[in-house]
């Protein structure tokens, strides 16, 4: 019964869409024609990416997506941080944060496999290549 509940209500919607389609309502949207700027939810597990997308868009950011924000906030001002106390203060929030992570559970926290860990530490070593 539900389940062709879903189907009627997945009909519904196609057609509305197809619907307006036809009406132009799709026509010179703003964005049109550009590639879509998707975000990176592969820390997150396949079973929770809606729940947490929802939250986000409400406001909410799970702690490993604020995480991974906050570190490339820290890289950012790394890169552009002139001054060698507040460059040492960065990558001592740096190392907090990665250990933070780590002592999470293993299926989100980063490890050295996850391509987010190693653009990280790609990040930080230009940065402490270009301090000497």
């Amino acid at each position: 019964m539900a389940e062709s509940f879903l189907h009627f209500m997945a009909d519904q919607a196609e057609r509305r869409i197809r619907e307006a389609q036809k009406q132009g309502a799709f026509d010179h949207l703003p964005g049109e024609g550009k590639p879509l700027n998707l975000e990176d939810d592969s820390a997150v597990p396949e079973e929770l990416r809606m729940a947490y997308k929802v939250l986000k868009n409400s406001g909410y950011l799970p702690p490993e997506l604020a995480e991974r924000k906050e570190i490339n906030t820290i890289l950012d001002l790394l890169e552009h941080c002139e001054e060698g106390a507040e460059k040492v203060r960065q990558m001592q929030k740096l190392d907090v944060i990665l250990l933070r992570m780590k002592s999470r559970r293993r299926s989100v926290a980063i490890d050295e496999h996850d391509p987010y860990y190693e653009n990280v530490v790609r990040r930080v070593t230009v940065l402490k290549k270009g301090r000497r």
